[in-house]
Parts: C-alpha cells; structure tokens; sequence
C-alpha cells in the first residue's frame, strides 16, 4: 500500500452462472418449450423478467485487483485481515474498522488499529489468521510475499491485492473498497474531499519554482523515490522538483556523486513517531557544506506514517510537503536544530 516497507535506520482473489435464454420481441418474451411446459415457462416469465437486476448485482459485486485478478464477493465481507497499515486506515477512514479481525504489526492509525490482533507483515503468522476466520484479506502487492498469498489461496480465503503508484490508485482503492465494504457514500465523500484538496494545492504551487528535493528512505546504502512511486507524484504536485527524477525505478538507490550534483535544496528524513534521524546519520549529511540543503539548513524529519502510507491522509501529506518545500505561502515547520 505502491507500498513500500524499508528496513530503515535500524528499525523496522469461477462462478457458474446458469441463464434461461429467452427470444425477446419487443415486449413479449418467446419461449421455446413444449406444449405441456409452456403455461409454466409464462407464469414464469415475469420472475424471470424482473430477475435482470440479479445481473446488474452479480457485475457490482464483482471486482478485480491490482494484479488483475478477478472477485466475486456473494455478500459483504464482514470478517476482514488487513496486511498493510494504509489499507487499515482506508478501513476505518470509511467506517468499516469493526469489520476488521486483524491487522498487521506495523498497523497503528488511527488508534483503534492498535487494538486489533496483530499478525505480523511480510510473513503473516497463517495460523493465528485461519483462526480469526476472515472473509477477505486484503494485501500489498510489492511487500507481500507470493508464497503466502498461494497458501491463503489454497485455504479458500479470498485475497484482493493492492498497489497504490498513483495518487489516482489511492483515490481508486478507497472507492473500491467502498464498494465492497457498502460504504461507497462515505468512501466517495472522502475521495471527493481528496481530489478538492490536491486541486488546492496545485493553484497553489503552479506558480512557485519548483524546490530541489531529496526523500531519504535510507542512507546506507542511499535509497529514495523515483517515478512511478506515489511520494515522488506527492513531492511534485507540492511544489518539488524529485533529484531522482531521472531514475527508472520508483524506490532507486543513488550514489552521492549524484546527489552532490543534482545539489538538493531540501532534505527530507521520514522517521517514526516516538524516533528521530540518530546524530551520526546528521553528520554524514552536515559534512557536505557544499549541498545547498545543508549549508541553508533545511533538513527535515517527517512522520513516515503520514508520508509512506497511500492511504486517506494523503491530503494532510500535501500540506506538510508544501509547507516544508515553501515556506513562503504558508508557514512551516522548523528545520532540524
């Protein structure tokens, strides 16, 4: 939820439909039957008729996932595992966190999350899942590992799979699960709500120049966003211009030479709640004076939670990045002392 999970400074879905086919002329319905069958095939014929709307429920229960798979859901789910903590968020942002069972380790907004059992992340403890008896899993494409979504498979529960690349992947999903869940009024309010303020930051920014940044996922080795990341579109429509730009892949590794020549003017570090960049990490980057972003200062921490995850705080996201990036339209926050 893509999503990407880092070990960073330490720390870490065939039915079988039968149909009666029937000759329809304009509004009458011709049946072919014999004779004897005919009187029941027309008393019939009404049911058969006013069913339609069965076809039009079967195409809105049906679903594909971002691996192109397709679902069914006969009912609503109401025994669901979440194995990503933006999912979990897009849960109960659309008010279906009581339809949660279980959640991953990592899984701590808001902080009803807290509360639901955890099952691990990457490896999920496959037991203690089968034993919550879910309904649904719902799970990252990129981090989870193939071999678990097999066995969930082969246990019969149904899997839908997630990747969020795209702002428009995020908005997609929460509407989606919407859908799924019967929330589709609230999950379409949020999304609203979204595309109204990402809208807002765009008049916003597009007449700024566009700010040098640097998202540090990790500094040894160098790892941070690239096209095709949904950080990297959050950094442009705030205002940035990403130094990795030129990459080919959504979460490249750098070398510092390219850094050091690509000259950001902005740090960013997301770091965990109750964590912050540990002072040796600082140093490594205070020594290149020569990088405009070290030599203004303008190194800053920011949540992980709110900027990693491609969920429904996505908007809240925005305004962070544009108060770091430009200070000049709105206040922001301090640099790092």
């Amino acid at each position: 939820m893509g999503i990407f999970y880092l070990r960073s400074r330490g720390r870490w879905i065939l039915i079988g439909v039968v149909l009666a086919v029937a000759i329809v002329t304009g509004n009458s319905v011709v049946w072919a039957c014999g004779e004897g069958d005919c009187a029941e095939m027309k008393r019939r014929q009404q049911g058969i008729l006013t069913g339609m709307p069965f076809m039009a429920h079967v195409s809105s229960r049906s679903f594909v996932d971002d691996a192109g798979r397709k679902m069914y859901l006969a009912k609503t789910p109401t025994r669901i595992v979440s194995l990503a903590p933006s999912v979990t968020e897009i849960l109960f942002a659309i008010g279906a966190g009581d339809q949660l069972v279980g959640v991953t380790d990592f899984c701590d907004y808001p902080p009803e999350a807290s509360t639901k059992p955890k099952l691990g992340y990457a490896h999920p403890n496959l037991e203690s899942m089968m034993a919550l008896q879910p309904d649904l899993v719902l799970a990252p494409q990129e981090f989870l590992k193939p071999d678990v979504i097999l066995k969930l498979e082969q246990l019969k529960v149904p899997v839908f799979i997630l990747s969020a690349a795209t702002v428009e992947n995020i908005l997609g999903h929460i509407q989606t699960l919407g859908r799924m869940l019967d929330r589709s009024v609230q999950a379409n309010a949020i999304a609203m709500s979204l595309r109204q303020d990402i809208a807002a930051v765009r008049v916003r920014t597009q007449t700024v120049s566009p700010v040098r940044v640097l998202y540090v996922l990790n500094s040894q080795p160098l790892i941070t966003v690239g096209p095709g990341s949904f950080i990297d579109q959050l950094l442009r429509i705030a205002g940035g211009a990403n130094v990795a730009a030129q990459s080919q892949l959504p979460y490249p590794r750098l070398s510092l030479e390219v850094v050091l020549q690509q000259d950001p003017e902005v740090l960013l570090f997301p770091v965990g709640k109750a964590e912050g960049i540990p002072d040796s990490e600082q140093q490594t980057w205070r020594q290149w004076q020569s990088m405009t972003a070290v030599r203004q200062g303008r190194l800053h921490q920011i949540p992980a939670d709110l900027l990693n995850r491609p969920g429904p705080r996505i908007g809240q996201a925005l305004t962070m990045l544009v108060n770091i990036l430009h200070p000049e339209l709105v206040a922001g926050p301090s640099p790092l002392p």
